[in-house]
């Protein structure tokens, strides 16, 4: 998976779980449970998106990685 590709799945988890967030304007940095304010139902079906969307799976100790955008590029691209 390329970095747009990862980017592009990550945007589209988060909107489906967030669906009262812009992902474009959301940076790659911000803390998506802290900045974007996602409970853990929240955060859970983003993490879903990202794995249905890749085909990996996604373990609960892998989460911390996937709390900004950047880690979630850099995780799916190190993986897929």
């Amino acid at each position: 998976m390329t970095p747009r590709e990862a980017r592009e799945l990550a945007a589209r988890s988060l909107e489906e779980a967030a669906p009262d967030v812009d992902a474009a304007a959301v940076g790659g940095d911000a803390d998506l449970r802290e900045d974007l304010g996602l409970d853990s139902l929240d955060f859970l079906g983003f993490v879903e998106g990202l794995s249905d969307g890749s085909g990996l799976r996604i373990d609960e100790d892998d989460y911390p990685e996937l709390a900004t955008l950047d880690g979630c590029v850099a995780y799916l691209t190190r993986r897929a």
